[in-house]
């Protein structure tokens, strides 16, 4: 997965402008009267914390739990507050003398995304359907239960970080780019705020997991791996979602691997398209990527017989124009791919599962101009959506703007970081290193081009033989929010049980 393949479809917006300095007096007029300087208008923090009794049915049962929208606040060496994190929590009510139960976490990426997704889309006890083929941005945003909510196992806590939902930054813009938008300070911050929790809502000796979803990805070994070796609070089990996980699979011009980490997902949206979707089809598919399809890249085009049979084989497996898929050596780009796969419907697909399209606004172009598909549909309803439920279900009140996808937070992260190209495998193999108790459930949509699920797949097969087995990979139809479509949850549900109660 090269960062051209894995980059966010995310636009860029110029900041805002600071008031520029009122111009000097004329050296022939009067000094105008000195006042005294204003001190310093410093941004105000969040609400204190609100809670609301809720209750859903999951399976027949009915659970009674306590919805909460709450701040973690941060601080500087010098006592002096940094920014305001908000979290939205779950928690089952308990009688006095009842086990306790596990608490899971949960963040999502970007960078520059809020926590909405999982818990709206994916494991909260509320659910809005969002993301999926015929969809629309002006549909009702009504919550309803979630049948396949993880708060009948665990208690949830989903954190929104700075920049996003509600979470606020009070220092300048250069400090919050130090402390919020790089690499490993985002990594400490988020792990001192789950810390923080756990200790605020006295739950350090309870069973702990991480829920992490794309950028959340990368973040869920390093904080698994940071809150182990540096705030002493050690996590049960780790939950990575089409993760931004191991971004350096080699120089597209001379290696297979990225090629090899696209084709199958591409192969999975034509399968699914020609509704022959299954486990089987798509074990031949990765059996192929792995052996005949890799050997054949290697080869390269002197070996005319091996490449015309993988230029054949490619264009059976994708349902593409025999040309365009012999220009393009059978290495298929991503951009170049969505491009063309629906130009003849007048539809562009989305890099989050391209079988999910918009028609083409600018259909002669030899690129895409307009946003993705997915991201063009999702950012209403889950805003409502969200922002509905804290203010007037919870009564969490404030005026102040919600970020579902901060696109200000994307432009300002210290992309460049060495940190962000090593990607988070090294964390990983640390943390199931020194725990072998510790399980990791990487999960993925087949259709999803973002974070293809091949990447996980070639990352899992490297894995030392003693660690191999605490890490799990598994596939569902659907792309990178697989999670949103409803057929998903049961299966997804239960890989989660089952993952609990290994421990």
């Amino acid at each position: 997965m090269t960062s051209r393949q894995l980059a966010p479809a995310l636009l860029l917006f110029a900041l805002p402008l600071f008031a520029q300095q009122d111009a000097k007096p004329a050296a022939d007029k009067a000094p105008a009267k000195v006042e005294a300087a204003k001190p310093e208008t410093k941004p105000e923090g969040l609400p204190e914390d609100k809670s609301v009794p809720q209750t859903i049915t999951v399976n027949g049962k009915t659970i009674h739990y306590t919805a909460t929208v709450g701040t973690i606040h941060l601080k500087d060496d010098e006592g002096k507050p940094t920014g305001d994190v908000m979290y939205t929590a779950y928690v089952v009510d308990r009688a006095k003398g009842e086990p306790s139960r596990p608490v899971i976490f949960a963040v999502n990426g970007g960078p520059g995304a809020s926590s909405v997704y999982l818990n709206l889309g994916a494991i909260g006890p509320k659910h809005l359907s969002f993301g999926n083929e015929g969809d629309s941005a002006s549909s009702p945003a009504i919550l309803k239960d979630n049948p396949g909510t993880w708060l009948d196992v665990a208690d949830e806590v989903f954190i929104d970080p700075i920049g996003t939902g509600f979470s606020k930054s009070l220092v300048d813009e250069a400090k919050t780019k130090k402390l919020f938008y790089s690499p490993t300070p985002d990594i400490e911050y988020l792990s001192l705020v789950i810390y923080k929790w756990l200790v605020k809502n006295d739950r350090l000796l309870d069973k702990k997991y991480l829920i992490g979803e794309s950028y959340g990805g990368y973040r869920g070994p390093r904080i698994t791996h940071y809150l182990q070796s540096q705030l002493g609070v050690a996590i049960n089990g780790l939950v990575l979602v089409s993760p931004y996980l191991n971004p350096q699979f080699g120089d597209e011009n001379l290696s297979p691997i990225p090629w090899m980490v696209t084709l199958p997902p591409i192969a999975a949206a034509h399968l699914e398209a020609e509704h022959k979707l299954t486990d089987d089809a798509m074990k031949q598919v990765i059996a192929y990527t792995e052996g005949d399809y890799a050997s054949a890249l290697i080869a390269g085009p002197e070996n005319k017989a091996a490449t015309d049979a993988m230029i054949a084989k490619v264009t059976e497996m994708t349902g593409l124009d025999p040309q365009f898929v012999r220009y393009s050596g059978g290495r298929l780009e991503t951009g170049a791919y969505l491009r063309e796969v629906h130009r003849e419907q007048g539809e562009i697909g989305s890099v989050y599962d391209s079988n999910v399209m918009l028609p083409d606004p600018y259909p002669y172009s030899p690129y895409r101009q307009s946003n993705d598909p997915i991201l063009e549909s999702i950012i209403a309803p889950t805003t409502s959506a969200m922002v509905d439920f804290i203010t007037h279900t919870v009564g969490w009140k404030t005026d102040a703007r919600y970020y579902a996808l901060s696109y200000a937070v994307n432009s300002a992260w210290d992309h460049s970081s060495p940190d962000l190209r090593r990607g988070a495998v090294e964390d990983l193999r640390e943390s199931i290193a020194a725990d072998p108790k510790l399980q990791v459930l990487i999960v993925h949509g087949w259709n999803d081009l973002s974070c293809p699920f091949m990447g996980s797949v070639l990352t899992q097969n490297q894995l030392p033989a003693k660690l191999a087995g605490q890490v799990q990979v598994h596939e569902f139809p659907g792309g990178h929010m697989f999670y949103t479509r409803e057929a998903n949850g049961a299966g997804l549900h239960q890989l989660w049980e089952a993952m609990v109660a290994t421990h």
